[in-house]
């Protein structure tokens, strides 16, 4: 028995290639690997030893040859191949060990151009895999360290690797090899600015199994981006909890985000990926009491994101009410404390954003929704307001307290189902009516749950009133100024009820649905 040994992942090859040997294994390994195994004291064989050539191009090209190839490819039940190899002197090679240098992390890292991105491309080892995979009837193919022990096992064990793990390891070896031209053809497509490109390829490693899905008669799993992105939910540890559940990281995703969205110390609860109260103040526990205070009913059992390390006086006040979990960049050691004395309570700290230079790519800038047999995929729904380009359209100009609510509303109401309304006040939101199918409904839900708050308050929708009935309910609860898209046939009978009203409204000409 053979072994190719050709690995940029050293972790755990010493130790393969030494119980190989003990099982009286013949290996053999590229040069890099070589030298390594040397180092740790292992002594192989050179794959020139089978090709009886020098590496050629800078030692791009070491195992492309037919002494390795034929002894890969070869199919051990068809007599006239192995007959053939025999001719010629070439030995069956049964087991191939490759890892392929890592192309998107690196390229992630910093910005990098075609040519050196190119010479990052390991060609070598995906064509080694390839091959390995294909003829797995016979030959072993390992793409990951992970599969090495497995390896050694079943060869003490049986003698050979079994046929159900070499289909299993050949099925990842040709995942892997197609996960990594993926993301080469991501940064590709991302430096030619080909935002849509033909065939779209996305790569994803799983996490963690779930224990259910959105119901639990649903199996699910939780997988990430491999090509770089901001820090993420997907980058977070949990310091305290179980794996949070299918629903719950729906929604601490949306928590999270929301949060960051604003720049002043924020605090988002979350319901069903809706936001149930959010609010921003120059102190976070103030922040998150006038968060709560938007609706503390619908906060129960809900999901807490907040943009600041959690200190120890927000997590006191977290820690009187009940919710599934918080997420946060960071929590301090009296906030810790503090919540650590919920153990039902999820806890994820989501790290820093990358250093400057480190750059999205491969679909961190998508968005993704399902349909039967395919996807529908857009860029990501960014604010994109310009502030000189506000259009006041009432006789009545905002006051510059009404003007700064409308844009924290207006920020918020971009993360609220449509059809979405959010009242807000104060830098918090007081009232807010989503996924409705009539936007009066939306209005009239957000100024149920905002009551007496609606007066003097702020009201901000994701996209046009088709009718002004819905501007005349928000002027009847003591609505003062509203902000919305404009672009509706009837936007001068939503003007003239505004004006009648005294109230100021803004067109942003920039519509936010959400479905």
């Amino acid at each position: 028995m053979r072994a190719l040994l050709s690995v940029a992942n050293r972790e755990g090859i010493a130790g393969l290639a030494r119980q190989l040997l003990d099982l009286e294994v013949e290996v053999f390994a590229t040069d890099g690997t070589r030298e390594y195994l040397a180092g740790e004291g292992v002594a192989v064989a050179s794959v020139s030893e089978l090709t009886r050539e020098l590496p050629l191009v800078g030692g791009q090209v070491k195992t492309f040859h037919h002494a390795v190839y034929a002894g890969i490819l070869a199919r051990r039940d068809v007599p006239a191949q192995m007959a053939e190899l025999a001719e010629q002197g070439i030995g069956a090679i049964d087991l191939v060990i490759v890892n392929v240098k890592p192309f998107a992390p690196a390229i992630g890292v910093k910005l990098i151009g075609l040519d050196e991105a190119i010479e990052m491309i390991d060609v070598g080892g995906a064509a080694l895999l390839g091959a390995a995979a294909r003829n797995s009837a016979g030959v072993t193919a390992a793409s990951d360290p992970s599969h090495y022990q497995l390896i050694v096992n079943e060869l003490r064990e049986f003698g050979q690797v079994s046929a159900e793990t070499r289909a299993r390891l050949a099925a990842e070896a040709f995942s892997t090899v197609a996960a990594y031209h993926a993301e080469i053809a991501a940064y590709l497509n991302q430096i030619s600015g080909n935002i849509f490109p033909t065939r779209l390829a996305m790569v994803l490693e799983k996490v963690e199994d779930l224990r259910n899905g959105e119901n639990p008669h649903q199996r699910a799993a939780f997988y990430r981006e491999t090509t770089h992105r901001s820090a993420t939910l997907a980058d977070a540890t949990r310091l305290q909890g179980e794996m949070p559940s299918f629903n719950n990281l729906l929604d601490l995703d949306a928590a999270y985000r929301i949060a960051r969205d604003y720049t002043a110390p924020t605090v988002a609860i979350v319901k069903h990926t809706d936001p149930v109260g959010l609010a921003s103040h120059d102190e976070l526990v103030e922040a998150y009491r006038h968060a709560l205070e938007t609706d503390s009913v619908a906060a129960f059992g809900g999901i807490v994101g907040v943009n600041r390390e959690l200190d120890g006086a927000t997590a006191r006040e977290i820690a009187a009410n009940s919710y599934e979990a918080v997420v946060a960049p960071g929590f301090s050691h009296a906030a810790l404390g503090i919540l650590r004395g919920k153990p039902g309570l999820e806890l994820l700290a989501v790290p820093p954003d990358p250093t400057e230079g480190m750059r999205d790519y491969g679909i961190a800038s998508l968005d993704f929704k399902r349909i039967a047999g395919g996807l529908l995929v857009e860029t990501q729904d960014e604010l994109g307001l310009d502030r000189g380009r506000l259009q006041v359209v009432t006789a009545r100009r905002p006051t510059l307290e009404e003007l700064t609510d409308m844009l924290f509303a207006w920020r918020a109401v971009r993360h609220v189902r449509s059809n979405a309304v959010v009242l807000a006040r104060n830098g918090a939101t007081v009232g807010i009516g989503a996924g409705q199918a009539s936007r009066l409904v939306s209005v009239e839900i957000a100024v149920r749950r905002a009551g007496d708050r609606a007066k003097l308050a702020v009201m901000a929708s994701d996209a046009y009133f088709p009718f002004p009935d819905g501007i005349q309910a928000a002027a009847g609860a003591g609505v003062t100024a509203i902000i919305q898209p404009g672009g509706s046939i009837r936007d001068e009978m939503a003007i003239e009820v505004a004006d009648r009203h005294h109230l100021a409204m803004v067109f942003t000409g920039r519509r936010h649905f959400r479905h």
